[in-house]
């Protein structure tokens, strides 16, 4: 089935325009492996682009200049007896003398550098030959250079805030992240795959919003079916994807799954010391380098806590997949096909989809403003947290939406089969986290409870004076 580009409507806008300028542009293109990133920029620039590398994996420099030199050929078959270049700036050299020879004149052209950390190889120079290629060359000819990364962190450190010959030459910038629950559904039906709301997201928890994950989804499966198929049969994609997936990423990236493999034990979250003790990571700027790594590229998130200044942070596992792997696929590697649906009928898992859906809440907080009727009010999301003591009470709030017009909502998800009633026990819950929300941080606010339950929450007699707003699940399919 072929594939059609679907959503991204932002980002094939600033494609478009960089194609429509009239001047040389450099399109910096960043997101996680397996996203979509070089589907994106061949769709929309297939019939522009003059020249395209992507770098090889583990490969040494050696063999990088090889598989360009063979690139060189297949763009240019006029050049096919040139030498396999020497070194990179040689490679540019020859790239710039073949672009001039073809050029006839008639559009912009493109020019992509797919997978750039894996082409820079260690002291290889090729950000050097970048460098002059589009400082030599490139601004003097009206095209658009692409260049593009799934190390989202490597790409910021040394292309993005290089202080030398790339240094601010970027003109517009591109964060690929996964799909939304709204364009995961948009997505899967133009695949021919229609599924209700539910399944999607019972979907959307094991797998998050990964167009290559979801490409395998097939029509006429229950998410249960698909899930069991694409990740526990022998041959499922999602089977082993995990051990892939952080050293195509990251250097020394056994911490970064050291930090992964930590925080899928916690529901909450984990503060910096907690990681620490946790992860078992060295201190200092190494453990801080992992962070940021994990988080520019979208497996982590940092959740300030309300009412504590920065030490206060707390991190958590946002990527879905790695979440799920951790809890089921890898401790079920030899069950083989027919294992989740054996699986999905135990407590374990039920009690893991109600952290899984929260974690799916706490990425779809410009859906929840939407619903709440707020989107254009600026917020901050936090969250919080009160250890108990002989002292004082302790509460947990895994999310607040601090607005600035003196209200705070609260949120608490849900995920439940049919329609929400709370009962007397969570009522009592929600007004004493309310309590010691107030008393810890002596807020003026407005505290507003929102109650955001999958197949939405019904008010009783009891909740009113409680809980202010009642959402659904299908209140996350929103487009803000």
């Amino acid at each position: 089935m072929k594939t059609l580009l679907t959503g991204r409507e932002n980002e094939i806008e600033t494609l478009k325009k960089a194609l429509a300028s009239d001047e040389s542009e450099m399109v910096s293109v960043i997101g996680r492996r397996r996203v979509g990133k070089t589907f994106l920029i061949q769709s929309v620039y297939r019939e522009r682009i003059a020249f395209e590398i992507s770098g090889l994996q583990y490969a040494e420099k050696k063999d990088q200049l090889r598989n360009f030199h063979q690139q060189l050929r297949r763009a240019f078959p006029d050049r096919a007896e040139l030498p396999v270049p020497k070194d990179w700036l040689d490679g540019f050299f020859q790239l710039t003398e073949a672009l001039d020879a073809t050029d006839d004149g008639k559009g912009k052209r493109v020019i992509f550098f797919d997978e750039v950390p894996w082409l820079a190889t260690h002291k290889a120079k090729f950000l050097m030959g970048l460098s002059y290629f589009w400082n030599s060359w490139a601004v003097q000819r009206n095209v658009v250079v692409v260049i593009c990364g799934s190390a989202a962190s490597w790409m910021i450190r040394k292309v993005l805030r290089d202080k030398g010959g790339l240094h601010n030459r970027v003109t517009r910038r591109i964060r690929l992240n996964p799909f939304n629950l709204a364009d995961t559904e948009a997505y899967l039906k133009a695949r021919h795959v229609n599924m209700n709301r539910r399944q999607l997201m019972l979907l959307y928890m094991a797998m998050g919003g990964i167009p290559h994950y979801l490409k395998e989804v097939e029509a006429g499966e229950s998410a249960a079916q698909a899930i069991d198929r694409i990740c526990f049969s022998d041959d499922g994609l999602l089977r082993d994807e995990f051990q892939a997936l952080y050293p195509a990423l990251f250097d020394q990236s056994e911490s970064h799954v050291k930090v992964i493999r930590a925080l899928a034990k916690t529901q909450q979250g984990y503060d910096r010391q907690q990681l620490l003790s946790n992860s078992k990571v060295t201190d200092g700027g190494y453990l801080t380098r992992v962070l940021d790594e994990l988080t520019e590229s979208g497996f982590i998130s940092t959740y300030p806590i309300y009412g504590k200044k920065k030490k206060g942070m707390r991190y958590r596992l946002t990527d879905q997949y790695s979440s799920f792997y951790l809890r089921f696929i890898e401790p079920n590697a030899y069950g083989g096909a027919g294992s989740f649906m054996a699986l999905s009928q135990n407590q374990a898992y039920k009690s893991w989809c109600g952290y899984a859906f929260e974690s799916v809440c706490l990425q779809h907080v410009p859906q929840i403003k939407e619903a709440l009727r707020i989107g254009g009010l600026y917020t901050q999301s936090s969250t919080f947290y009160q250890g108990s003591t002989a002292a004082q009470e302790g509460a947990q709030i895994d999310l607040l939406l601090d607005r600035n017009d003196g209200v705070i909502n609260l949120i608490e998800t849900k995920f439940y089969d049919g329609p929400y009633r709370p009962d007397k026990r969570t009522l009592e819950r929600l007004e004493q986290q309310r309590r010691v929300l107030q008393a810890a941080t002596k807020s003026r606010k407005q505290l507003s409870w929102v109650l955001l339950a999958a197949e939405g929450g019904e008010q009783t007699v009891n909740s009113q004076g409680v809980i202010d707003h009642f959402l659904g699940g299908d209140d996350l399919f929103r487009r803000p």
